[in-house]
């Protein structure tokens, strides 16, 4: 399968067991070329070219965490003094509609960073996020993105508009988006980062302020990132609102379009299923943080080989690690239907890949053949097992974890090198997040619970 791109060689990965691509699945014993940020060639690399040793070692595409909140990465451990939360809508009240409110440009920062590395240390080469900090909504996809760029990190980024918190912060989400998508609109502009337009949720938009999503949405070319359905709330305000269910609503608005991503749709009805399907919007499951929040388990999860719709996997703002994520999702669909086959995880990370591909112009990302942006993960997984085509699925499922992750790299660049990062000192940033976790929950102490109902709760 050797085949050359037209710039010379740069960095050859040599000897290792070379994940091609996850879905179909392609194994191949070779060395890996690098010409630049794109991977040249699979197979056996050209003397002079400066070498990595990865004997022994499997390579793989770098992963794509498709739905995260890197705000939330200085939420772990932090106290709690309220009384529990008894609901969904309750959870976002107490916790995270006070979590955002409390961030200022270096929180934002400090978590970027702090998030961002995290799940570089994972192998997770892209992170589609969907921000609010609805006290620095100005420049903070910038603030994000620069962070990321400086750590080697690949990004989609959108602001999460909402009216929760009022017509001002409303449009400034608006705006915020606006700008950061004419600031990526021009690749030699943009770097790693691309833009979507964000919004929260059917329940906190008004029509009004939806129309505006989706206007800016169609005058930029763009699809919008949006939560649907994750809990029964969405759909009961939807309904008392309109008369209507929460994917309805959204696809007479134009939020359903093939550029879209639909964050969790886990209280979806068949039709409502079969609506999504017909817009080819992708949907993202995040099993894990719908399992902490007991909101369910999406239908999307049981997509049938050769489904005509894409399902792709995040992390909702639990870390960026899509090794556990992946297998976590399969287990939990797995548990409910027999039937998933082993080769699940890996076509939901596919999915991912293909959709983030699709808003940087890179339809190759997520594979490792020639062409494709040098965007891998050198795992250094003594396989207990034979590794080969036919048994990928159960290598990853069973086996690999973020804890094989030796090196990244992203375009090319070697971002993680030994697993410790080769941008900023990691003893460094993990003081600077904890202190900085410090002052923020300091301030998150002082903020109430939010006010905002859903609609059928006022």
């Amino acid at each position: 399968m050797q085949a050359e791109t037209r710039s010379a060689p740069t960095l050859v990965l040599s000897g290792a067991t070379v994940v091609v691509a996850l879905d179909p699945p392609e194994v191949v014993a070779a060395d890996v070329v690098l010409a630049g940020d794109r991977v040249a060639a699979v197979g056996t690399a050209p003397p002079g070219v400066p070498r990595r040793d990865c004997s022994g070692t499997v390579v793989v595409p770098g992963n794509v965490c498709a739905h995260h909140h890197l705000y939330s990465a200085l939420s772990r451990g932090m106290p709690y003094r309220l009384a529990p939360p008894t609901s969904f809508t309750e959870i976002l009240q107490r916790v995270w509609w006070r979590l955002d409110r409390a961030l200022d440009e270096e929180a934002i920062r400090a978590s970027a960073l702090r998030g961002g590395l995290d799940a570089l240390r994972a192998g997770t080469t892209t992170i589609v996020d969907h921000h609010a900090s609805p006290n620095a909504v100005d420049g903070s996809l910038d603030i994000i993105a620069e962070t990321l760029a400086e750590l080697g990190v690949r990004s989609v980024l959108c602001y999460e508009v909402t009216d929760r918190d009022g017509p001002a912060r409303a449009a400034a989400g608006i705006a915020e988006n606006r700008r950061f998508l004419a600031r990526t609109s021009s690749p030699a502009s943009a770097g790693l980062a691309r833009g979507l337009v964000g919004a929260h949720a059917s329940f906190t938009l008004s029509d009004d302020t939806l129309g505006q999503v989706v206007d800016l949405a169609r005058t930029a070319g763009s699809g919008v990132h949006i939560h649907v359905a994750e809990d029964g709330a969405d759909q009961d305000d939807s309904r008392a609102r309109c008369g209507r269910g929460v994917v309805e609503r959204l696809d007479r608005a134009g939020v359903l379009t093939d550029r879209a991503l639909l964050a969790h749709c886990v209280h979806v009805a068949p039709a409502e299923i079969h609506a999504v399907v017909d817009t080819g919007a992708t949907v993202v499951c995040n099993a894990r943080s719908n399992l902490n929040n007991a909101v369910g388990h999406s239908p999307f999860l049981h997509v049938r080989p050769g489904a005509d719709i894409a399902v792709a996997l995040g992390t909702d703002g639990i870390g960026g690690d899509m090794f556990t994520e992946s297998q976590v999702a399969y287990f939990a669909t797995r548990g409910a239907e027999a039937a998933t086959a082993a080769g699940w995880p890996l076509e939901r990370l596919t999915d991912g890949a293909r959709f983030a591909g699709g808003v940087h112009g890179e339809p190759l990302l997520g594979t490792l053949r020639p062409g494709a942006p040098a965007d891998l993960v050198v795992l250094d997984y003594p396989t207990p097992t034979p590794l080969t085509v036919d048994n990928l699925a159960g290598h990853w499922a069973f086996g690999m974890s973020p804890a094989h992750v030796r090196d990244v790299l992203v375009a090319g660049d070697l971002v993680v090198a030994d697993r410790r990062s080769t941008r900023v000192d990691e003893l460094e940033v993990a003081a600077a997040g904890a202190a900085e976790a410090s002052r923020l929950w300091a301030r998150m102490d002082e903020i109430p619970p939010h006010d905002f109902e859903p609609s059928a709760r006022r």
